[in-house]
């Protein structure tokens, strides 16, 4: 049996083919930008539905939604150029923004907390309202989810407002130090305050 090699030129006919519509979809994802960040919304929308069904898979979303805006409105007050929310599937979600200094930083960081904390609040008084087991499953994983968010240390949100707190006590702004962690503590104390008053014991095997 014979064997005839393929000519170089019809393979680089064929590489030529799939590079360009690699650099196509690479150059269609940056045209679209937002609308693609947008998208992983959805994505990570269905990934917790697939566990917690679709309602409470919404809920779940839009609470760190929530959170997220907390980031992006603080950072666009702070003309920081921050980027629409980009969720990425059972890790959460991110803003970019522009590095501020540590004054600027602290309240970008504590905002996302506090939003969330709102947001789960609304959640528990909806549950009170209604008497509904999912409003407060959502409240309580509300304030729970914030709470970890609030751990000071590496790239939580704590960890961004102790770092940007300590800059600041150090470089002659220990007036603001001090504001930065009363209000660390404070949303920390609402989100405890909050997941205890929303925590329905589970009688399960």
């Amino acid at each position: 049996m014979s064997y005839a090699p393929r000519e170089p030129q019809r393979q680089r006919s064929l590489l030529q083919r799939i590079g360009g519509g690699i650099v196509a979809l690479g150059a269609l994802i940056v045209k679209l930008g937002s609308l693609a960040k947008f998208a992983t919304l959805f994505v990570a929308f269905g990934g917790y539905a697939l566990i917690w069904g679709w309602q409470f898979g919404l809920g779940f979303v839009l609470l760190i939604f929530v959170h997220e805006l907390g980031h992006f409105l603080e950072a666009k007050r702070e003309g920081l150029n921050p980027t629409l929310p980009t969720f990425i599937p059972f890790l959460g979600a991110y803003v970019k923004y522009t590095r501020g200094n540590p004054w600027q930083t602290a309240r970008v960081a504590v905002a996302g907390p506090l939003f969330g904390a709102l947001g789960a609040l609304v959640c528990y008084l909806v549950a009170r309202q209604q008497h509904s087991d999912l409003f407060d499953a959502l409240a309580y994983a509300g304030f729970f989810l914030n709470l970890i968010n609030l751990i000071p240390i590496g790239f939580f949100d704590g960890g961004q407002v102790w770092r940007s707190a300590q800059w600041l006590r150090r470089g002659g702004g220990a007036d603001k130090a001090v504001l930065v962690w009363t209000l660390y503590v404070a949303t920390a104390a609402f989100c405890v305050l909050g997941a205890w008053l929303a925590y329905v014991p589970q009688h399960r095997l």
